[in-house]
């Protein structure tokens, strides 16, 4: 693993996740790839560890699962790529990423990010401000309230909301205190159980695998496509309603979609009979989420002794906002990214990261955690949770040194992506090359693309 010791914000960041993952530190990664995002953070840096990370946790477990190491190598352009968009559709347009209401608003006092793309989210916040789904009608509203009143008052209603905080005062709030705290990722042993890796081959280390996926935009969703193209089985499960449209082409490759309310008595015994055969449950429910339907950690593992379970969530797992609801540009807002982003580029308003890199990184991370565990269990024999956050994620960029200046990458080109076209349910599209190669093992995924709800809730 490149060493801390050149000073790069790559070589520092990649040490960091690894003492997060207890990853051989001393194995290589080829760097390849120009071009930064640009930013006054080493984003693209970021970009390349986080896939770095998941990289070397995969030939760790093809080691110990064959006996043969192969080498990484990142992309470090592509890797910046696919933490934007990975897909070209060709004579189709995807939908929108935002809601109309979604984003930043000048406040009496401060600036606020409302997160809407959800409706009720949506309703929350407009029940709070006491206006129409209009984003003037909402603009006007908003200049009547200070910033800290107004998320307080959204985040009452059920709704997703952030005040934009500098790094001080976020490190002076107790949420941000707490966080910070917390290691990047939290490990605990679990249940001695089974090893379903009898059907990995060399080539498609992760078949007959079976991942459970019960996350969302898009940390989780980020990790579970990473698994998929490995040959991990991938189902991934969504309550009736729930959409999110604009990334649902992106984030579903690889995967079986299936719809079961947890909340109903029959599809929670559907759902833990899912669990008791399933490898992994990568799941990012708040805190206190799947504990409220009597599914806690303890539960889960007694269900399916072995199970190796990652879980994300936004603002961290202790502190006052453990169980509060959180998107990525919602957290780059509390923590002071969104600040510092302001005050780097001389603007008048907050200035995010160029793409949403702590869902991505939190992603590549989350993958590794899964590896990690999987490589555990076939030497122990036990299973495995592990814990991380977008909040905790934000730290570990923001306490990276910054990058030296450099030209952004170049925008993708037709070599950049696939040769076959990729028949997703929408239409034809390309699909952006991988930023991860492994000696002979390819990243490739057995199915397209397609919608929420398309598959049963079954292996």
């Amino acid at each position: 693993m490149t060493g801390e010791a050149d000073g790069s914000a790559f070589g520092i960041l990649l040490n960091g996740i690894g003492r997060a993952l207890d990853l051989d530190r001393t194995a290589p990664v080829t760097l390849t790839g120009t071009g930064a995002l640009p930013s006054i953070y080493p984003v693209s840096d970021l970009a390349a560890a986080s896939v770095a990370a998941a990289g070397l946790a995969l030939a760790e477990w093809i080691e110990a699962r064959f006996g043969r190491r192969p080498t990484v190598t990142v992309d470090r352009r592509l890797a910046a790529l696919w933490f934007s968009r990975t897909l070209d559709p060709q004579g189709w347009a995807p939908p929108p990423l935002w809601d109309p209401v979604a984003g930043d608003y000048r406040a009496a006092e401060g600036w606020i990010r409302l997160h809407t793309n959800a409706p009720h989210h949506r309703d929350a916040a407009l029940r709070a401000l006491g206006t129409a789904p209009d984003r003037a009608a909402v603009a006007v509203a908003v200049a009547r309230w200070r910033a800290d009143d107004l998320e307080a008052a959204v985040v009452a209603e059920g709704g997703c909301a952030a005040a934009m905080r500098s790094a001080q005062a976020w490190a002076a709030h107790p949420q941000g205190a707490a966080v910070a705290r917390e290691p990047l990722l939290s490990w605990e042993p679990g249940e001695a159980g089974p090893d379903g890796s009898g059907q990995a081959r060399p080539e498609r280390p992760l078949a007959g695998l079976r991942v459970l996926d019960l996350t969302r935009v898009l940390a989780g969703p980020v990790a579970t496509r990473f698994l998929a193209g490995y040959g991990a089985t991938v189902l991934r499960l969504d309550p009736p309603h729930w959409d999110e449209p604009g990334v649902v082409p992106e984030m579903t490759l690889g995967k079986a979609c299936a719809r079961l309310d947890l909340k109903d008595l029959a599809g929670r015994a559907r759902f833990e009979d899912l669990l008791a055969s399933a490898d992994v449950l990568v799941h990012g429910y708040r805190s206190d989420a799947l504990a409220g339907l009597g599914l806690d950690a303890a539960a889960r593992a007694r269900r399916r002794p072995g199970l190796v379970d990652v879980s994300l969530d936004a603002y961290g797992w202790t502190g006052p906002w453990r169980a509060r609801r959180g998107f990525d540009s919602l957290v780059q807002m509390s923590c002071g990214i969104a600040e510092a982003g302001m005050r780097w580029a001389g603007a008048d308003r907050p200035v995010p990261l160029p793409v949403q890199a702590l869902d991505h990184a939190t992603g590549y991370v989350m993958a590794a955690a899964v590896l990690r565990g999987l490589t555990r269990r076939l030497a122990t024999g036990r299973g495995s949770a592990a814990r991380t956050a977008l909040a905790r994620t934000a730290g570990l960029l923001a306490a990276a040194p910054p990058a030296p200046p450099e030209d952004p990458p170049a925008p993708p080109r037709r070599a950049d992506h696939a040769d076959a076209l990729e028949l997703t349910a929408w239409g034809p599209a390309l699909r952006l090359r991988p930023p991860l190669t492994l000696d002979d093992v390819p990243m490739r995924w057995d199915r397209p693309a397609g919608p929420l709800g398309g598959a049963e809730a079954a292996w």
